[in-house]
């Protein structure tokens, strides 16, 4: 399936909105020439025409171009936004951390973007994997694809988890968990919803003494970097931010971490690939084949 050309659809709305404002400056500049004319020519006090022209001006600037920009903007974000959920839950529905990052594409392209990133897909929970992560963290051996653990949104567990290992074992790692939402865009593109966050260390949860992670309180930290991988490997054609769970500075995972947030959505659209390179959407491909053997996705996602 070849994705639609994101880019030239922006630029396009974006012409548009110049063209308004050109239209304005035209339009007002004609008004002042007429209003000027009849104050000269004693038609009208210089006072009335100054006050109709500020009127006029006023009422095109709102027109056609404040409200016109306005709808613009809203329409340009994904519109599963306006109804996503917040914060994420663990298997016994105890609110984790907040959704802070999204990025807009293809199950293909996320995979693909998070690879050039220098992200690495996480294993999937087993009792392999399970022993290489206590091995990696008890003898500082490195595990760059070790697993997380489960946590909910839309009522299921994670589609898609990524990984940077920091140091020499899985202690310590920054790590991201992806849920892609239903809603698409009028391009026919679905918005994956995920929440990013650096491990610091492995200890006993505040709330139940079971061993896990703990993260390190500055979510927007982590949110802007995994933002900033993308935009250096030059995966995203632009990116923007939406009111997420709101601005918290006492707020508790799931494992009982304390976390701080300015609430924002940082929300990326992936760069498509070229559609008529087969060997792209091959490659594509088997970066989704790569994916499936470390992590298992939902059916259907």
């Amino acid at each position: 399936m070849t994705a639609p050309d994101v880019s030239a659809t922006n630029s396009s709305q974006r012409s548009r909105t110049l063209r308004n404002i050109a239209w304005t400056l035209v339009v007002g500049a004609t008004v002042y020439v007429l209003a000027a004319h009849l104050v000269e020519s004693g038609r009208m006090l210089a006072s009335d025409a100054f006050a109709c022209g500020i009127v006029l001006t006023t009422y095109l600037l709102v027109a056609y171009v404040v409200l016109p920009w306005l709808w613009l903007e809203d329409e340009t974000h994904h519109p599963a936004l306006a109804v996503s959920p917040k914060v994420t839950h663990n298997v016994d529905g105890v609110p984790g951390g907040p959704l802070n990052v999204g990025l807009v594409g293809h199950r293909p392209q996320v995979i693909h973007a998070l690879l050039a990133a220098g992200w690495q897909p996480a294993d999937a929970v087993t009792l392999a994997s399970s022993v290489n992560i206590v091995t990696s963290v008890l003898f500082r051996r490195p595990d760059t694809t070790a697993p997380v653990s489960a946590l909910y949104v839309f009522g299921r567990r994670q589609d898609l988890a990524f990984e940077r290992e920091v140091g020499s074992s899985a202690s310590q790692r920054h790590h991201v968990r992806w849920w892609r939402a239903d809603q698409l865009d009028p391009l026919g593109r679905p918005l994956w919803l995920g929440a990013v966050s650096f491990d610091r260390g492995v200890g006993l949860s505040h709330l139940t003494g079971q061993i896990t992670h703990h993260i390190a309180p500055d979510l927007d930290a982590e949110r802007d970097q995994l933002m900033a991988d993308l935009e250096r490997a030059s995966q995203l054609v632009q990116q923007y931010q939406r009111p997420g769970v709101g601005p918290t500075r006492t707020g508790r995972n799931a494992g009982g971490d304390r976390y701080v947030t300015d609430g924002l959505v940082s929300v990326g659209e992936l760069r498509a690939a070229d559609g008529g390179a087969e060997g792209e959407q091959g490659r594509a491909y088997a970066l989704t084949q790569v994916c499936d053997r470390y992590y298992l996705s939902e059916p259907g996602h």
